[in-house]
């Protein structure tokens, strides 16, 4: 999903960090996830709203029920995904974009291209973790 825009490599280290280059990669890339997510809600609304809902074996009625409930968890996994999405668009737009919100320090471009919705570095987003798992397993 790597796109170059017409004006040299977004992910280069050139120039300042997060320069317009890098936002309207970034921005581009967000924008189109989203439209993906969104294309695909509406394919498995529309093949929820298809199947037949009156299957006369139990067996089938419980199935179709079971994907039904795994298809509804997905999509509201990914509608968490698109506030996510736009939390990160209007960074881009304040121009905070691409900066740890703990420590205030820039993300690395390569986190940021892998995960566009990131908002901790990775050493912050290990501490994070460990901070988790340590009161998980108490």
């Amino acid at each position: 999903m790597s796109e170059t825009l017409p004006f040299g490599d977004p992910l280069s280290d050139e120039g300042a960090f997060m320069n317009d280059r890098q936002r309207e990669y970034f921005r581009r890339k967000l924008l189109a996830w989203k439209a993906d997510i969104l294309r695909e809600a509406r394919e498995t609304l529309e093949t929820l709203a298809r199947e037949n809902s009156n299957l006369a074996d139990a067996a089938d009625r419980a199935s179709s029920e079971t994907d039904r409930s795994i298809e509804l968890r997905a999509r509201d996994r990914q509608r968490k995904l698109i506030s996510k999405i736009d939390a990160a668009l209007e960074r881009i737009e304040e121009g905070t974009y691409g900066y740890c919100e703990e420590t205030g320090e820039p993300i690395s471009l390569k986190r940021l291209d892998a995960r566009p919705i990131a908002t901790l570095s990775l050493e912050a987003q290990e501490r994070h973790e460990r901070r988790e798992k340590v009161y998980r397993d108490e």
